[in-house]
């Protein structure tokens, strides 16, 4: 009897099992709120744009190997096999010669080595330093994207705070909108009093349906530079925010270390150092050029000599002592792109600097601002609480609610996107110092 009882226990196990495995399962990372630190991860790790500037690096480190492959010899090997339909030989002194054999085997090792040749310097030099200018610009692409991205989620955080505003405002006129009507029907008030608060709701109604249209749409762009489906809400950063109500520090501390950790002017650097390093170029053709060569033949087709394995070494000497003026006009292209990408570093440098005054002075801006809409939501709140507390006493009407109402909505929204245009500024004076969007140096 007992067995009886396990055996059904058993089967009613199994079967839940079964059902929690084979059922669908609840999105729990649909509901997680999506940090920003999480964001910029993704897009990291699957943005088109990321993941190109990683093969651009690749392809300057293969640049890199093919100037250095000058320095080393080329060894190739080459094998033939001929079958013919006859052999030839000939007597020779009483011996009997293979001129051709039916199956004639050769093989031949050959070595060319460059020994001298003064143009390879140069050429690995600049493919040394575009390698480095590439890496640093790969690593900037990928910062560059990781602020795009932390605007991006500003900007849908904040339209995620406005629908938040516009469905209190729709709450608040749905309550304006019965106690109108409970005062009309008790005769306490004219019909306009209803009709205004119809409208106020309608409008607010409208509101937030556009608004909840463009959050949609706010995602959907979100997620295509992440590369990802967002099925959740955005978790508000705390401590970025935190951070940009900070004291703003004064121009020379924010300018120390700008050029050593803004990674496009070091890209720029390098770059620069590359075309010094062609300048040399043409010059260096005036020298000649010495090459080593070597071969080493196995057959079974001795033929009058008698050997079978031969080999051959040599050196050559290339000289060009006239090539129609041409180093010259390569000398001076050389030298003016050198020079060209030496004031492209430097404006770079300027423009660099322009952009932390800038950052310094919008994120102050902003912080006033952010003063400013938190003084005015403050006062629209107690005006909006006010005026619905005069309209219940019948000292108000309708039109002043929906005012009071409309006030209050306005002020939330300035509020919502103060606060983010606050983080934005404070992002953006970090793009400008060099730094991550979490105030970190970024690493190659």
């Amino acid at each position: 009897m007992k067995k009886h009882y396990l055996w059904r226990y058993r089967v009613a196990a199994a079967a839940l099992l079964a059902a929690w495995l084979f059922l669908p399962q609840p999105a729990v990372a649909a509901e997680a709120e999506l940090s920003l630190e999480r964001a910029v991860q993704l897009a990291l790790e699957r943005n088109e744009r990321s993941l190109a500037a990683g093969e651009q690096l690749r392809a300057a480190q293969g640049a890199l190997a093919q100037a250095r492959a000058y320095f080393f010899p080329a060894v190739s090997l080459t094998g033939n096999l001929t079958r013919r339909p006859n052999a030839v030989e000939r007597e020779l002194n009483g011996q009997i010669i293979t001129i051709q054999s039916v199956n004639a085997v050769s093989a031949y090792a050959a070595l060319n080595w460059v020994l001298f040749n003064p143009t390879v310097i140069p050429n690995y030099r600049q493919a040394l330093f575009a390698e480095r200018s590439q890496r640093f610009s790969s690593a900037e692409t990928r910062r560059r994207l990781c602020f795009e991205v932390a605007a991006a989620f500003l900007a849908t955080l904040t339209l995620d705070q406005v629908f938040e505003a516009a469905g209190h405002r729709l709450d608040y006129a749905a309550s304006t909108l019965e106690a109108a009507r409970a005062r009309y029907t008790a005769g306490l008030v004219s019909v306009n009093d209803v009709t205004r608060a119809e409208l106020e709701y309608a409008t607010a109604e409208m509101g937030a349906t556009q608004t909840q249209g463009e959050v949609r749409t706010a995602y959907l762009q979100l997620g295509h530079l992440l590369d990802s489906e967002l099925g959740g809400k955005l978790a508000t950063p705390e401590l970025l925010l935190a951070q940009a109500e900070l004291p703003v520090a004064q121009d020379d501390e924010t300018l120390a270390g700008t050029r050593e950790r803004r990674l496009d002017l070091r890209a720029l650097s390098w770059q620069a150092k590359a075309r010094r390093a062609l300048v040399l170029e043409p010059s260096l053709e005036w020298l000649p050029s010495l090459s080593l060569s070597g071969q080493y033949r196995y057959t079974n087709e001795a033929g009058l000599t008698g050997r079978s394995i031969t080999w051959s070494a040599g050196l050559g000497l290339s000289w060009t002592l006239f090539d129609g003026f041409g180093r010259g006009g390569a000398f001076k292209e050389a030298k003016a792109r050198a020079r060209q990408a030496e004031l492209d570093l430097r404006g770079a440098t300027r423009q660099a600097e322009l952009e932390v005054r800038d950052g310094l002075v919008s994120l102050a801006s902003q912080q006033a601002s952010l003063k400013k809409a938190l003084v005015a939501l403050d006062a629209a709140r107690k005006n909006a609480a006010e005026i619905a507390e005069l309209y219940r006493q019948g000292l108000s009407n309708a039109l002043q609610v929906a005012d009071a109402n409309v006030r209050l909505f306005e002020a939330e929204v300035e509020v919502a996107r103060q606060r983010n245009g606050l983080a934005l500024a404070l992002l953006n004076l970090r793009a400008a110092q060099g730094l991550d969007p979490f105030g970190k140096e970024p690493t190659t």
